[in-house]
């Protein structure tokens, strides 16, 4: 049986005294697009964890030590399907349109600074998380960056995943890279290395466009083959390195 070798290129030796062997050595195991795209049921851990279980159980280990250090990882977002992932698009397509007067593609182009089309979305995989710090009471939305800097209540929370997220296996996908293109800066999202790593790999080996381009939903009759090509690029693959 062929099998796949996760190396933390940036702590290993921090990461293989804190993790058990299995989470580096992982089973070659085959995605099917559908799967991928978040179009089919995966079994899920954790009562509002909704992770795959090794994310499932890297992330109980994180959140304990972060307990020790006065932080309660709390998870915002995890697992999403399509359907709920075509919710999302739809409300907000039709918000700037309708609501807010854009034309329909300047909509999508604000759409995807954050969110992602329906079927690309790296939480329909049972991966990636967006997490903020439970101890922290937050009037309005959490997931703006300048509340994990400066004087905002994430601070904290933020210096601490920055020094120990890596060491449980979990990494910021969307940096502030100056040179990176597509989604914008998410110091609240990270993603289960070892499991989302070669997940990606055959997500990219998928001819995922021509499925997209073929969807109906609000805003999808506006996409281009030339658009999907790009987006997939800029958005899906211009990520923190360590994931590729």
């Amino acid at each position: 049986m062929q099998r796949r070798t996760f190396i933390n290129r940036s702590s290993s030796a921090a990461l293989a005294l804190a993790l058990a062997p299995t989470i580096f050595i992982q089973e070659e195991k085959e995605y099917g697009i559908l799967e991928l795209m978040g179009k089919e049921d995966i079994e899920l851990f954790g009562k509002g964890i909704n992770l795959r279980k090794e994310a499932h159980d890297a992330f109980i280990e994180m959140k304990k030590a972060a307990y020790k250090d006065g932080i309660d990882l709390k998870i915002v977002s995890s697992y999403r399907s399509y359907d709920r992932q075509e919710a999302i698009f739809e409300r907000k397509f039709l918000q700037y349109t309708d609501d807010d007067g854009m034309n329909p593609t300047d909509a999508i182009d604000k759409i995807i600074e954050y969110s992602t089309i329906p079927g690309t979305s790296r939480h329909h995989w049972g991966t990636d998380i967006d997490v903020v710090d439970g101890y922290r009471k937050v009037e309005g939305d959490v997931l703006v960056p300048h509340k994990y800097e400066g004087d905002g209540p994430y601070v904290d929370f933020k210096k601490w995943m920055d020094e120990n997220s890596e060491t449980y296996g979990f990494y910021l996908v969307y940096t502030n890279e100056p040179k990176r293109r597509g989604f914008k800066y998410e110091p609240w999202h990270y993603s289960y290395a070892p499991l989302s790593i070669p997940m990606l790999e055959q997500y990219r080996s998928k001819n995922v466009a021509s499925i997209i381009i073929r969807e109906d939903y609000y805003g999808a009759e506006h996409f281009t083959m030339n658009f999907l090509k790009s987006y997939i690029q800029n958005n899906i693959l211009d990520i923190n390195r360590k994931l590729l």
